[in-house]
């Protein structure tokens, strides 16, 4: 049993915690659970919190937006490329797991606004095709 001290919305309380995972452990009897926990003095410090990233650039007419927020695998495709509709684009990855932006209708592709390494945000443009 190790004895340690958790802070919930700047409330700190003390709590036994049992290593169930190590076999090797003493197992010591429960204890009943008092009704609620006793507040232990919160910290007066400053909570620093993380910085919130800038606000994805919206796409505009013509670009083909990212579906999700990942890192961009792979571009398939150069500007002055002609692609059909459904042509792969790019690939992402999100969550270990690929995704592939395909093009929403016929055109050419007048920029690849990333490349390969890149993260982008939701809703990000990635492509522009005129």
């Amino acid at each position: 049993m190790q004895k340690l001290r958790i802070t919930i919305e700047n409330r700190a309380y003390e709590v036994l915690v049992e290593n169930i995972s190590d076999p090797s452990a003493p197992v010591a009897a429960p204890s009943p659970a008092p009704a609620a926990p006793a507040p232990v003095a919160a910290v007066s410090a400053p909570v620093a919190s993380a910085p919130r990233p800038a606000a994805p650039v919206a796409a505009g007419a013509g670009d083909v937006p990212s579906p999700l927020a990942g890192k961009v695998v792979s571009v398939d495709v150069k500007p002055g490329q002609k692609v059909a509709a459904g042509a792969t684009l790019m690939t992402l990855e999100a969550m270990k797991m690929n995704t592939y932006v395909y093009a929403p209708r016929e055109g050419v592709v007048s920029a690849v606004l990333v490349q390969a390494g890149d993260g982008v945000e939701e809703g990000a443009p990635l492509v522009r095709l005129d």
